[in-house]
């Protein structure tokens, strides 16, 4: 069975980060172009950023640019997103996808979720004081 499967989530404070990891069951994400979406209550899922097959080409989305980092680890089999500097409104379930490339919304660095044909079940995210 193919899956993927997000960790690292959890309860934090504003201004602290968090690592999120994706990995996969059944097949290797070396092949594969990850996204992170994330979905906040009553909201709907919005891409937050993509790294591509090689891991040469990422994009964000503007509300976490200079905040968030996504990386790859073929030899984990691993992608991460580092989140720093963490604010309220990133509280979200978050989600890992796998797909044959990144595409982005026209003139942004947004995500879509067109070309992504796995997904995680995703990892909740909250950021409180």
């Amino acid at each position: 069975q193919l899956q993927l499967v997000e960790s690292g989530g959890g309860l934090v404070q504003p201004g602290e980060s968090l690592r999120l990891s994706c990995t996969s069951s059944g097949f290797t994400l070396d092949y594969y172009a990850i996204g992170w979406f994330r979905q906040a209550p009553g909201k709907e899922r919005e891409g937050v950023s993509c790294i591509s097959v090689g891991g040469g080409g990422t994009n964000y989305a503007d509300s976490v640019k200079g905040r968030f980092t996504i990386s790859r680890d073929n030899t984990k089999n691993t992608v991460y997103l580092q989140m720093n500097s963490l604010k309220p409104e990133d509280t979200a379930v978050y989600y890992c996808a796998a797909g044959p490339l990144c595409t982005y919304y026209s003139g942004s660095g947004t995500p879509q979720e067109y070309d992504m044909d796995y997904w995680g079940k995703g990892s909740l995210v909250t950021v409180s004081s």
